[in-house]
C-alpha cells in the first residue's frame, strides 16, 4: 500500500494549478507543466492543497496512486524552486565549454563530444570542471547529467571520468609489481 499517495501536496502561493478532466496544468515564476493523469486515480484541490485519492482497489491503481503524487509534487516542485545536478570533471586534460547553449566534453576521445541540451534546460560551465545542469522538469535534468555522466562513467582504479556531485567511486587496488 502507498503511503506516498496519501501525503497531501502543500502548493506555495506562488503557484497556479488548474485541474480538467485528467489533466493537470502548474504554473508558477519558473515556468509551467502539465501532466495527464490515469482515470485510475482522482486529484482535486481543496485550499492550497492537493489531494490523491484512488478510484479502484486493483494493483494497477495502486501503483499509479503514488506515482503520481510523486510526479505532480515534483512539478510543483519545480516550478517554484526548480532542480539543479552538478557533474564534476576528473583526470588530466579532460575539460568541458560551452559554445552557444550546446556542451562540449574533450574526455580523452579523439574527438571532442558535443551534447544539445533540450529547451527548458539550462547547462552552466564553471572552471571547465564543474558542470552545473537546471531545469524545472527533474526528470530531464535527470537524463541530461546521465547522458553526460554516461559519456565517461569514472573508472575504479584512478578515478577518471565524469561523476555525481555527491557520488563516490570505490577504488581498487591495481596490479602488484614483482
Amino acid at each position: 500500500m502507498s503511503r506516498i499517495g496519501k501525503k497531501e501536496i502543500i502548493i506555495p502561493n506562488n503557484t497556479d494549478i488548474n485541474i480538467n478532466h485528467n489533466q493537470i496544468l502548474v504554473k508558477g515564476p519558473k515556468g509551467s507543466l502539465s501532466y495527464e493523469f490515469s482515470y485510475l486515480v482522482k486529484v482535486e484541490k481543496i485550499n492550497n492543497k492537493i489531494q490523491i485519492s484512488k478510484l479502484q482497489q486493483t494493483k494497477k491503481s495502486r501503483e499509479i496512486y503514488g506515482l503520481s503524487r510523486s510526479i505532480i509534487n515534483n512539478m510543483i516542485i519545480g516550478v517554484s524552486q526548480g532542480f539543479e545536478k552538478k557533474l564534476i570533471i576528473q583526470g588530466v586534460g579532460y575539460r568541458s565549454q560551452l559554445e552557444g547553449k550546446n556542451l562540449i566534453l574533450n574526455v580523452g576521445y579523439s574527438h571532442p563530444i558535443q551534447i544539445e541540451p533540450p529547451e527548458n534546460i539550462e547547462i552552466k560551465v564553471e572552471n571547465s570542471t564543474l558542470i552545473r545542469i537546471s531545469g524545472i522538469n527533474k526528470e530531464t535534468v535527470g537524463q541530461i547529467a546521465s547522458k553526460i555522466r554516461s559519456t565517461r562513467p569514472p573508472e575504479p582504479y584512478k578515478g577518471k571520468g565524469i561523476r555525481y556531485d555527491n557520488e563516490y567511486v570505490r577504488r581498487k587496488v591495481g596490479k602488484a609489481g614483482k
